[in-house]
């Protein structure tokens, strides 16, 4: 099992450039679903049967796992054991006609723009984690990058002259404006912060933690999650959650939904309708609230 799961692991990084949050996903399900295996003597990887991933749909509802969570497993065998027939490990996929749950589909949660004002208020200047932490936010919110993405960046993939940011997604590179304000965070910071946090001259790393190495994406989650709470905003934030405000702020300030997918790196531009959804919901919040005869 394990060096099948390791052959698919490669397949995923180096023939499909996978995301690494992808890779993460796709290998959490399929190993739960071996774990499922050994603890209920079931077949080997190789020998599962349509019967055997059916058992362990019932078993993931029986347990309380929600459709969507299911219907993501199921579809993180159904890309495993397409790789297994593909190299000849297996004849015939035993997730091959199974149906996915359908889930229901939740409009994503976006920061009114005071919210965010409030939120990008918080780190003070007045230390180098401040300046730190002013910069990724502002980053974030000015790109709508991933923050695997963000954290990924080095030095060099910022322009502060030019006013812009490169990053990869996907695979694939894409370049990203960046407003005012996070220039001149980034300035501070990458001019007479960054100098002096870094642990060793040649670190490439833009977003350092306190030990001077590239900083973790739980170590920017725990960053937000404070902001959050000194910021006493009642909604759930997460470093995605500036990324969907950035999105349908976008929108909400007239910009093309195909601008929009270049920024926010989508290959299908049904992902970036979601947030046309959301503005839509929110004018007619609006207009039931304000209009007299509503």
């Amino acid at each position: 099992m394990g060096k099948l799961v390791a052959a698919y692991e490669s397949y995923l990084m180096n023939i499909r450039h996978a995301s690494d949050n992808t890779v993460a996903s796709y290998l959490r399900d399929v190993r739960q679903f071996t774990t499922y295996l050994e603890q209920t003597d079931g077949p080997a990887l190789e020998a599962c049967t349509q019967e055997t991933v059916c058992a362990y749909v019932r078993h993931l509802t029986s347990i309380g796992k929600s459709p969507a969570t299911v219907s993501r497993c199921v579809a993180s065998l159904k890309s495993f054991y397409g790789y297994c027939v593909s190299t000849g490990a297996v004849a015939q996929s035993p997730v091959h006609d199974i149906p996915q749950q359908k889930a229901e589909k939740r409009l994503p949660q976006i920061l009114t723009g005071r919210e965010v004002e409030l939120l990008l208020e918080q780190p003070k200047c007045t230390d180098m984690k401040g300046y730190r932490d002013k910069a990724m936010l502002e980053t974030l919110y000015a790109t709508g990058m991933r923050v695997s993405e963000m954290i990924a960046l080095n030095v060099s993939d910022v322009s502060l002259a030019g006013g812009f940011v490169r990053c990869i997604g996907n695979g694939k590179p894409r370049i990203i404006p960046i407003y005012p304000a996070a220039i001149r965070a980034l300035t501070a910071y990458v001019t007479d912060i960054r100098p002096n946090m870094i642990a060793e001259p040649d670190e490439q790393a833009l977003f350092v933690n306190l030990n001077g190495g590239r900083i973790s994406r739980q170590g920017f989650w725990k960053i937000i999650k404070h902001y959050q709470q000194t910021a006493q905003i009642d909604k759930e934030i997460t470093p995605h959650t500036l990324r969907h405000s950035f999105a349908a702020h976008l929108l909400e300030n007239g910009a093309d939904l195909h601008s929009l997918q270049e920024m926010l790196g989508h290959s299908d531009i049904s992902s970036t309708q979601v947030y046309a959804q959301v503005v839509k919901k929110t004018l007619k919040s609006v207009y039931e609230k304000y209009h007299p005869r509503a």
